[in-house]
């Protein structure tokens, strides 16, 4: 699912308030984090996640890994922390605009 830019602007007003989530320790996006990422995405839709890398190559690679692994969007990236939507399939709780 791709996301317009009026849905991209909301989400990230919405987002704005957020703490993250998630913080990705030294050993990065393990398979342990990927499941909990999985479970706050089914759970919350929306969230943040601190990612403490050296570089932005690295920050955005591991940003993608992540959002690739769970199928989700990047909604956003600001500083070391990145923006997550997927659309809970069961019980939506965010209705995107248009």
């Amino acid at each position: 699912m791709s996301l317009t830019p009026s849905q991209r602007r909301y989400l990230r007003g919405l987002a704005h308030d957020l703490k993250p989530v998630i913080q990705l320790g030294a050993k990065g996006a393990t398979p342990a984090v990927q499941s909990e990422f999985d479970l706050a995405l089914a759970h919350h839709e929306l969230i943040k996640v601190k990612i403490p890398a050296e570089d932005r190559g690295d920050f955005a690679a591991l940003a993608r890994e992540l959002a690739e692994a769970a199928g989700a969007e990047l909604v956003q990236t600001i500083g070391r922390t990145a923006v997550y939507y997927r659309r809970n399939k069961d019980e939506p709780k965010l209705a995107l605009p248009k």
